[in-house]
């Protein structure tokens, strides 16, 4: 159909349904898709505004948004344009006009400029498209779950193990139910059907049954030669045998899983339903079944009470059921059958497949869970106010750690944070994937020769240590004079007139700062632009940020103050690339001097991401200040990135958080025609530009007094 026709079959039906005014006007918006996205496209317009006005109950307003965002993406993502007219229905039924600009931006920002990533989510191939879309739609998904889910297993089964979606390239069926083995848990993103505390009560629900496992299940049983037919049975069986060991020690389980047993006690006799029957008979003794065989097994199951806490009590039973649903003729297809109800794991995880792996897990996603910083519970046992201590350290066995090999050559993912988009005016959770990296070692006389080649810094830095001082108030008592009454020694100034003595005349309290209290955290851009050379010199600008942050260092660890050291850059959101230097506690010696010396140049500047990371340690210091300092040569950018404001805007969003969090912001800014974003991210009043980058060593040890004193 021509876009002509398309628009005069369709333009009556929507001026009935939005008003003649709206069916005009979208004469506009074909033409608009006709010269950005071709023909095709325009022509699908007509029948899709149709569709929407009936999704969005022929209001007019809803209807003129939504053909507005369709002719914003027909600009951001031409070839893509047709893939969601088509999925107009089901978009417009599962989200409103808000939630598809978000659900498209979405699409677009993870793909970037790739034309085929955004083809791949817009037609639902990429898995990301769905879990977004559910996230989107308001379902309670597995990202917002995902720390109460990991504290409810501990809490309740003692048991800490990763915790994770489905892997990308999981079956369907792995992604209806959740799962465990190979040291993970793998749980789905969302239950469809099932909202709010209805919801997040399944997601607990799995948790507590696969925690069930862990503790009653034994050793996994052989596979052998069993058919899937009695695989599933023994399964069932064993899903109950644990379920009444967790009732027993947990009572308060019962109400927590019973609710979503719903099978009735009639109706076909096909393997789901009577497996379905079967599960809730075992699980409620009240109900009462219509079928002779689930009846026959409850009876059978709870005959022999006494043996459950035997596993193979499960094997031994599905054995007997399973050769008796065989002589009722019972059709069974594994490929079909989904475990009922919901909240079970589809029991892969109970059985020993030999030599075929059931695992679709990716080692890397292992790691992750295991080592996220954002879940440690390891506390830091070394206060701020031991740091200058640790530098005493005995040299040999600094030494010895540094004859290990500490180079990883791979980084391993530690953290994911979510990533603000000022277009939606919402955070997309668990967007960004922090990526550790092991610094390569570098000769670190690199750095004890930039203290000897700067003598005049390294002296001013010597007579300003002697006086710099920040610290909590406190309040000193009995003074001539001050900033309030000392109210003790004044009733006593009173009591003493009263009996005739002379009275104390010290009777006022002041506030003082006697002690310096804080912690601050270094973060070095160490992005491609960082390799240029500075104007006038053989010196790039990492070296020169080398220089400044070991001049630093070098006053930091001369006061004692708590600190720390960082270094990033990013290649995409799934690695930015972050670089521990020195870790809080970590005395400031030769392995901290040789990573700085070893910092090299690459990729590109994703900052909010690398602020998160670094905000996530300091904000555990425990001291009246916490200062980050960034050092950063250029504007936020990535390489998935092609809108300038975007990565902007979400830095200055981590600013706005951190400053709620009593985190100070404060940034170095090496790029000469950055006052505009800068000013943007960090506020006037907390970024100081440096016009000659060669004054960089000098500057920033002073303006860390200056901020500090």
């Amino acid at each position: 159909m021509s876009v002509y026709n398309a628009y005069v079959g369709y333009s009556s039906e929507l001026a009935g349904l939005v008003g003649p005014e709206r069916a005009i006007a979208l004469a506009d918006t074909v033409s608009s898709l006709a010269i950005k996205a071709g023909r095709a496209a325009a022509a699908m317009l007509p029948a899709a505004a149709v569709r929407a006005a009936i999704k969005l109950e022929r209001d007019p307003i809803r209807f003129s948004a939504w053909a507005n965002l369709m002719e914003r993406f027909a600009n951001l993502a031409p070839e893509s344009i047709p893939l969601v007219l088509e999925q107009t229905d089901r978009l417009l039924t599962q989200l409103n006009v808000s939630r598809l600009e978000a659900w498209i931006l979405a699409g677009i920002r993870s793909a970037g400029s790739d034309a085929e990533k955004r083809r791949a989510f817009f037609s639902f191939e990429d898995p990301e498209a769905g879990r977004w879309l559910e996230h989107e739609s308001g379902s309670v998904v597995f990202s917002e779950m995902d720390r109460e889910l990991k504290a409810f297993m501990g809490a309740l089964w003692g048991v800490r193990v990763p915790i994770r979606e489905p892997s990308s390239n999981a079956a369907d069926s792995g992604r209806r139910r959740a799962s465990f083995g190979s040291g993970v848990i793998r749980i789905p993103s969302t239950y469809p059907g099932f909202r709010g505390e209805q919801a997040k009560d399944l997601f607990r629900a799995v948790i507590a049954h696969i925690g069930a496992h862990y503790l009653y299940s034994g050793s996994p049983f052989p596979v052998g030669k069993l058919k899937p037919i009695q695989v599933a049975l023994v399964s069932l069986i064993e899903d109950a045998r644990v379920e009444k060991l967790a009732m027993r020690d947990f009572p308060g389980l019962r109400r927590l899983w019973l609710p979503f047993h719903i099978a009735q006690a009639s109706g076909a006799l096909t393997a789901p339903s009577l497996l379905a029957r079967l599960s809730r008979a075992l699980m409620d003794p009240d109900f009462k079944d219509e079928n002779s065989w689930v009846n026959k097994t409850k009876a059978m199951f709870y005959d022999r009470r006494r043996e459950w806490e035997n596993p193979l009590l499960s094997r031994e039973i599905g054995g007997l059921i399973g050769n008796d649903l065989g002589q009722m003729r019972v059709q069974f297809n594994d490929r079909t059958y989904t475990v009922e109800p919901p909240y079970r794991d589809d029991n892969t995880g109970l059985w020993d497949f030999g030599d075929a792996s059931s695992a679709d897990m990716l080692e890397s996603e292992m790691l992750f869970d295991s080592v996220d910083i954002q879940e440690q519970q390891d506390e830091d046992k070394t206060p701020p106010d031991r740091e200058r201590e640790e530098q005493e350290q005995d040299e040999a066995s600094e030494n010895n750690i540094m004859s290990v090999d500490l180079v990883e050559e791979n980084g391993l993912p530690v953290a994911r944070y979510s990533e603000y988009d000022y277009l939606t005016g919402r955070s997309r959770p668990e967007w960004t994937t922090i990526v550790e990296y092991t610094p390569t070692p570098g000769p670190t006389n690199l750095v004890d020769d930039i203290l000897e080649s700067h003598p005049a810094v390294v002296n001013r830095i010597r007579a300003l240590i002697t006086s710099a001082k920040i610290s909590r108030p406190q309040k000193v008592m009995r003074q001539p004079e001050g900033e309030f009454l000392d109210l003790n020694a004044g009733i006593e100034a009173m009591i003493s007139r009263r009996v005739g003595e002379q009275p104390d005349p010290q009777v006022y309290g002041r506030s003082e700062r006697r002690q310096r209290d804080l912690s601050i955290h270094v973060l070095l851009d160490i992005s491609e632009s960082t390799r240029d050379k500075v104007l006038n010199s053989n010196c790039s600008v990492l070296d020169l940020e080398r220089q400044a942050t070991a001049l630093l260092a070098h006053a930091m660890s001369g006061l004692g103050d708590p600190f720390a050291i960082a270094a990033f850059s990013s290649n995409r959101r799934e690695e930015v690339r972050y670089h521990r230097i020195k870790d809080f506690g970590m005395p400031y010696g030769q392995i901290a001097k040789s990573y700085l010396a070893g910092l090299e140049s690459g990729y590109s500047t994703r900052l909010g991401a690398a602020m998160r990371h670094a905000a996530a340690d300091l904000i555990k210091q425990q001291t009246h200040r916490r200062l980050l300092l960034v050092i950063t040569d250029g504007e936020p950018s990535d390489l998935d990135v092609t809108d300038k404001a975007y990565l902007v805007e979400d830095a200055r969003h981590v600013i706005h958080d951190l400053g709620m969090s009593g985190i100070d912001v404060f940034c170095v800014g090496l790029d000469s025609g950055g006052d505009s974003y800068l000013t943007r991210i960090f506020g006037r009043r907390n970024v100081v530009q440096i016009d000659r980058l060669d004054r960089l060593p000098e500057k920033l040890p002073m303006l860390y007094f200056r901020l500090t004193s």
